[in-house]
């Protein structure tokens, strides 16, 4: 493995350390106060500069993720609350969001609340709020590459409803600064079910500045509000007061060979721990659009909410409700499955 500016062999590390924890790894903690006791987290770090917390008890969402000491995301003022605080209806959901690297919205609804058939649907669906089972987290060695794995099962169901169950496997290796996020979703029901899907990334300050560069892939952009400005679209000036919210929808989006889009994050001056001059680096979110169509931006310069969201889905934000209407809602056939594909890079430029 590549790692401290040259390549080591396993047994190389090896004679230097007493546990392979002293350079990176895995660790799993418990939160004991506040409305986080009881919220389990398992710490990633990669020994070269990325480490993030995933987060069993909120839907094995990623909470703060950190590059070289210094935070990539933006953290709720919710904090890692645990699920039990969750209030499922209407917007309930913002009371109880972590933030964080990534949310998950879905399975079945995602977007703006409703009612359907007397059904409530509240925002952003219930994945991000709920625990998962069959949790397992370990690191291994495979050759001279040290891989770090969390796997879980997540599952929504319901009494004469839906029985979806979504698999999720990430993975990090020592010395790459990479996050891999592989998941499966299938519907174990025995009727047609509605499947909604949003990666909620959130990115924040200092890695969004003044001097922030932010690339999509794609080659038209239309406001979710028809009258919405698009002034500033990529552009990230200090936080403004009473920003009111902006989303926008990224179309026409341009793929490499394998069909990956990927949007990227550049700042020039990112800083160092303990006041150092900054240096540039850059964030790329990569992701296959055979099922994740639709890229979705959520920008919001406000007070205290200073975070762009880069959200590849394959719904639109406005709900079931007015997706089912414009005929693009994904329905689940019985035993049908689904397979996602995201991957999260860091890199120094």
């Amino acid at each position: 493995m590549n790692l401290y500016g040259r390549k080591w062999s396993r047994r190389e590390l090896e004679t230097r350390l007493g546990r392979i924890e002293q350079i990176g790894g895995l660790r799993c903690v418990q939160s004991t106060e506040g409305k986080a006791s009881g919220v389990e987290e398992i710490q990633v770090r990669t020994g070269a500069g990325l480490a993030y917390s995933v987060l069993p008890s909120r839907g094995l969402d990623i909470g703060l993720a950190e590059f070289a000491g210094m935070p990539l995301c933006w953290l709720s003022p919710n904090g890692e609350a645990h699920p039990a605080y969750f209030d499922d209806r209407d917007l309930g959901w913002l009371r109880t969001a972590v933030g964080g690297l990534l949310m998950t919205c879905g399975l079945t609804q995602a977007g703006s609340p409703g009612e359907e058939n007397g059904e409530h649907l509240g925002l952003h669906g219930r994945l991000h709020h709920t625990p998962a089972r069959q949790v397992c987290a370990e690191g291994e060695w495979e050759g001279d590459e040290y891989r770090m794995t969390v796997r879980g099962l997540l599952e929504e169901t319901c009494i004469f409803g839906t029985h979806l169950s979504l698999r999720r496997t990430i993975t990090s290796w020592l010395g790459i600064n990479k996050i891999k996020i592989q998941d499966k979703v299938e519907n174990l029901g025995f009727e047609a079910a509605p499947h909604m899907l949003l990666y909620h990334f959130n990115f924040g300050f200092p890695l969004l500045d003044e001097d922030t560069e932010i690339t999509f892939p794609s080659r038209k952009v239309t406001p979710r509000e028809p009258d919405l400005s698009m002034q500033g679209l990529d552009r990230w000036q200090t936080p403004q007061i009473a920003y009111k919210e902006r989303v926008y929808y990224h179309e026409d989006l341009t793929v490499d060979s394998a069909g990956r889009a990927e949007a990227r994050i550049r700042n020039p001056h990112f800083p160092l721990p303990g006041g150092c001059a900054g240096r540039p680096i850059s964030v790329r979110l990569a992701w296959e659009t055979r099922n994740l169509p639709i890229l979705v931006q959520w920008k919001m310069s406000g007070e205290g909410t200073h975070v762009l969201g880069i959200e590849p889905a394959n719904c639109h934000v406005e709900g079931r409700i007015a997706e089912r209407g414009r005929g693009t809602l994904v329905m689940l056939a019985p035993g049908q499955q689904m397979d996602y594909l995201l991957e999260l890079s860091v890199g120094e430029e």
